[in-house]
């Protein structure tokens, strides 16, 4: 756990007390038969975390009703590391809907029809030195000089793939990106620069940035097909559920991290992470046989202790308890 704050004055006092009063005001939510406020576990960690310096923003819908469940300063807009890749598949998908209409239908591991990639989705890509990038991504570590479209995007939805990331943005440019984020309706979230490894004095100071409430929204209503279309909006989550990373909220559901495409003792999930230092984020959908919940959260802390990055990545697994016992 964070270091406890030993001989700490009155004003270090003050802004803890401050810290946790902004929490416990941006909290929302006590459905209706919920027996008091929910997510009691994950308030309670979050809290703490805030006590000790944490910046929390959070939000929870409830995926049939759009009510929202939880909410902590769900209206900033902070860094969120690779989640704004989201808004790059969602371009791609949306110019594979336009070109190839619904295209030839497949069926997915859950039993429905999803599109087919159509030729737009097939249309090779080279890699270039130009887009060369390290951190996460298994395109780096391959021999293949090009790929399909989609093949980019699901290493994109799978491992967050940035040599992918930068390929594709090579193609479809960040001002379509971000003139697609806008018609979306998202103010607080945009994808902001391609993937660096080192960030300049004339670079984009973050990859993305994001609000918890627009981003809990955009995932719900991808889950809706309500997201360009319903074509597309299945081409991302198809792209999405292939994601492996389930470190933080998605740890405390069960899945096998390689291999949940599927249902799974009644749950559903995609989602997407980001990962910086000093920044964990997520934002999902998980479904299960009592409902489902729409999800986005980002943590901002100090990384210089690892204690520091457990405890958030714990706190970040508690909450995603919670989000089980929801729809569970």
């Amino acid at each position: 756990m964070p270091d406890p704050m030993r001989r700490r004055g009155r004003e270090g006092q003050r802004d803890e007390a401050a810290a946790a009063d902004s929490l416990q005001r941006g909290r929302r939510g006590d459905p209706a038969g919920s027996g008091g406020i929910i997510f009691r576990q994950g308030f309670a960690a979050l809290t703490e975390l805030a006590l000790s310096g944490v910046q929390v923003t959070a939000c929870a819908l409830d995926l049939a009703t759009g009510r929202v469940l939880f909410s902590v300063d769900d209206h900033l807009s902070v860094p969120t590391a690779s989640i704004g890749k989201v808004l790059l598949l969602i371009e791609v998908a949306a110019r594979i809907a336009a070109r190839d209409g619904a295209g030839a239908e497949s069926r997915d591991s859950r039993g429905g029809a999803r599109p087919g990639p159509g030729a737009e989705g097939l249309s090779i890509l080279n890699r270039t030195a130009h887009d060369t990038v390290a951190d996460s991504g298994l395109w780096q570590h391959l021999q293949v000089p090009a790929l399909p479209v989609v093949d980019l995007a699901a290493l994109i939805g799978s491992t967050s793939d940035n040599l992918a990331t930068n390929v594709l943005l090579r193609r479809i440019g960040l001002d379509a990106v971000r003139a697609r984020a806008e018609s979306l309706g998202l103010r607080r979230t945009l994808l902001l620069d391609i993937v660096r490894d080192e960030r300049g004095p004339d670079d984009a100071p973050q990859l993305s940035v994001g609000s918890a409430r627009e981003l809990a929204t955009l995932f719900r209503r991808l889950e809706l097909g309500e997201i360009v279309d319903e074509t597309a909006s299945r081409l991302v989550t198809g792209w999405l559920r292939l994601g492996v990373d389930q470190s933080l909220v998605a740890s405390a559901f069960g899945f096998d991290p390689l291999a949940h495409t599927g249902i799974d003792h009644g749950l559903t999930l995609f989602n997407k992470t980001g990962s910086d230092a000093g920044i964990r984020s997520e934002a999902g959908v998980l479904t299960g046989p009592s409902g489902g919940i729409s999800y986005a959260v980002t943590m901002r802390f100090n990384d210089e202790h690892l204690r520091n990055r457990l405890a958030v990545i714990e706190s970040m697994r508690t909450l995603g308890t919670d989000f089980l016992e929801y729809v569970h």
